[in-house]
């Protein structure tokens, strides 16, 4: 497998991830496929919609509508899949797919961006965190959900740690893009991972001090 065999394959794999999250995230509501189809697709492609646009070249799914496929079939599954789970167990699975999904999109994102040598060597780890938690926050606000960014979970914390890895790896390490690339996804989805398990919160001396009426 080459660089971008393995640059298309994170793309498809956290569109999946992104589209079932949506669907996840909008269970509880009630909605129907129709819906849920609509939501996996805003969510998957929404933060790649954005770095493109940013980065002036044609919107990636505009040259591959298989990414448009492929999330209409994970909603559909999820779709199907969560008439079967109770409702802790929806969340906690849209948490987990949610982990894999910012994982996916970041590192492949920041990689993109490298090839375009745009706005370095801030551009990738910027673009790259964008990408990752945008679709997600597409998908907070149409879902009438608090954005998993608002709250002080650690969230854009591991992903801002693994672009900037990923990003000194490829400048200083002598591994070659995909081992680079596997740890870096690997070290955001665990980090996000023990997050979600142990319940990490960012300390409360790095929160603003709400508001008093």
């Amino acid at each position: 497998m080459n660089v971008s065999d393995l640059q298309y394959f994170l793309g498809m794999a956290g569109t999946v991830a992104f589209a079932a999250t949506a669907v996840a995230a909008v269970a509880p509501k009630g909605i129907d496929f129709f819906g849920a189809i609509v939501m996996g697709i805003i969510t998957a492609i929404g933060g790649g919609t954005i770095r493109d646009v940013i980065l002036d070249v044609p919107v990636f799914w505009s040259l591959d509508l298989n990414y448009i496929w492929v999330a209409i079939v994970a909603s559909l599954v999820t779709f199907i899949a969560n008439r079967m789970m109770t409702r802790r167990e929806i969340y906690r699975s849209m948490l987990y797919l949610d982990a894999l999904g910012v994982s996916l999109f970041a590192i492949q994102a920041t990689h993109k961006v490298m090839q375009y040598d745009f706005g370095l060597p801030l551009g990738p780890v910027l673009l790259g965190i964008i990408t990752a938690i945008g679709g997600g926050l597409i998908r907070d606000v149409l879902s009438n959900s608090p954005t998993l960014l608002m709250r002080n979970e650690l969230y854009a914390i591991p992903v801002t740690v693994g672009c900037i890895t990923y990003y000194t790896l490829m400048n200083f390490s002598s591994e070659s893009a995909i081992e680079n690339g596997f740890f870096s996804i690997m070290l955001i989805f665990c980090l996000r991972s023990a997050a979600i398990y142990w319940d990490l919160r960012v300390p409360n001396w790095m929160l603003t001090k709400p508001t008093q009426p």
